[in-house]
């Protein structure tokens, strides 16, 4: 029998970009959900005022120029003195960042399942959307410089979005009646064509090699889970969206896209870190990706004065004025983080903790300075209600992979780590209590 190729991928692809869904059962006591980030920094810092000294260790270190922006903050975070990524140091470090795989070579892009799906996947259809990405420009950027740190288990970019107005719809926006009737009728159709996948293929499987059938059975595992969503979709379908204030709706009731006219960055910055809070405080997701500051950007924005684009500022041949503007303009990219753990820290929990102590954010760069593959800008914050221990400046042994942060935080989300994860060694127990 003869299976149409294309219209076996357009059936198995149907669902893919739906998110990974399920309905929760009513529950008398609803434990604090776990939540985590992590964010990219494309092209490094100026690391010679990011870094702390390097004598300067533990909780009391002296905070180096560029950290002290976050200065109100300073038992809420760590930075990790010492992480390196392996595959990182060029301008393709974005593919390597979350995953740890080679990411682009001379016979083409290698990669994995990033960090934070690997926490998706497992704790995923507790919410409505199992992760969000977020990033400088939407889609995934494959083949250039990337727009989003996730990878799927199948080693396929997942797409981020940029639009404020857009993320928040997504999120909030409640469905009409007649949007309701259409989408139970593309549930239908979705489920006849997932069948349809099904019969062609297992008549198919009769008549073909053990090769192929090794390789329909792989399908079979990514239709299936096509089919879990698709049944996850039609559960949350019929929940009702979080409710928000007056000043929320107000807040992202237009487009505001990068590089639209009068667009400021820094109030970009801001609105998307407060998206970020609201799908946190609402539990519509508890994992989260933001791609900050794209790859070998060839611009910058016009409210961060800099002479030239960012890129262009990291190729200083250490040039006093332009390392000097470089610093400036990581102090404002600090000054919206601050912002943002400012934001964190003001939701309350019930249990009196703050939504800060809740989550775990990780921010850092596939290089550090001078395209170096190590000296990270490698930074924890929250996470104290997760059994993080907060060490203000941890210096760890030179060339630590920056998987071993990636899989500690795995450990603060409780959800299973492969054996072999990365190239880490394990995780860093000085963070944990």
């Amino acid at each position: 029998m003869n299976l149409n190729r294309k219209q076996f991928l357009q059936a198995g692809s149907v669902m893919m970009s739906l998110p990974y869904l399920e309905a929760l059962g009513n529950q008398k006591k609803k434990e604090i959900p776990r939540r985590m980030g992590i964010f990219y920094y494309g092209t490094g810092m100026n690391m010679n005022e990011f870094e702390p000294k390097e004598d300067s260790v533990g909780s009391d270190y002296e905070m180096s120029p560029t950290l002290k922006v976050l200065k109100p903050h300073k038992k809420d975070f760590t930075f990790l003195r010492g992480t390196y990524l392996n595959y990182g140091g060029g301008h393709q470090g974005d593919y390597t960042f979350a995953t740890g795989a080679p990411g682009t070579t001379s016979s083409g892009i290698v990669n994995s399942i990033s960090m934070d799906q690997v926490a998706a996947n497992q704790i995923g259809s507790q919410t409505r959307y199992s992760s969000i990405q977020l990033g400088e420009r939407s889609g995934t950027g494959y083949g250039g410089d990337l727009e989003t740190l996730s990878w799927s288990e199948n080693a396929v970019p997942l797409a981020a979005e940029c639009d404020p107005y857009i993320i928040f719809n997504r999120l909030f926006k409640a469905t009409s009646k007649d949007e309701n009737t259409s989408l139970d009728s593309e549930f239908q159709k979705q489920g006849s064509v997932l069948d349809l996948v099904f019969k062609r293929a297992n008549n198919m499987k009769k008549s073909v090699s053990k090769s192929d059938s090794q390789k329909l059975d792989e399908y079979f595992t990514s239709v299936r889970e096509v089919e879990k969503q698709l049944q996850r979709s039609i559960a949350w379908s019929k929940k009702p969206k979080p409710k928000l204030t007056a000043a929320d709706y107000k807040q992202f009731s237009a487009s505001y896209k990068p590089g639209s006219p009068g667009f400021s960055y820094n109030k970009y910055a801001k609105m998307m870190f407060d998206l970020l809070a609201l799908a946190w405080s609402s539990d519509s997701t508890r994992v989260a990706s933001y791609m900050v500051r794209r790859e070998s950007s060839g611009k910058t924005w016009d409210d961060l004065k800099a002479s030239t684009s960012f890129h262009g500022l990291t190729h200083h041949g250490n040039e006093p004025k332009k390392l000097a503007e470089l610093a400036r303009v990581d102090r404002i990219y600090m000054t919206h983080w601050n912002y943002f753990m400012t934001k964190l820290k003001s939701i309350k929990e019930v249990d009196g903790n703050s939504l800060l102590d809740h989550t775990m954010l990780a921010f850092s760069s596939s290089m550090g300075i001078g395209h170096s593959k190590d000296r990270l800008p490698t930074v924890l914050c929250g996470g104290k209600a997760l059994g993080i221990k907060h060490q203000g400046h941890l210096a760890m042994k030179k060339n630590t992979p920056l998987s071993r942060l990636w899989e500690t935080m795995l450990h603060g989300m409780q959800v299973n780590v492969p054996e072999k994860f990365q190239d880490s060694t394990g995780k860093i127990d000085e963070l944990l209590s």
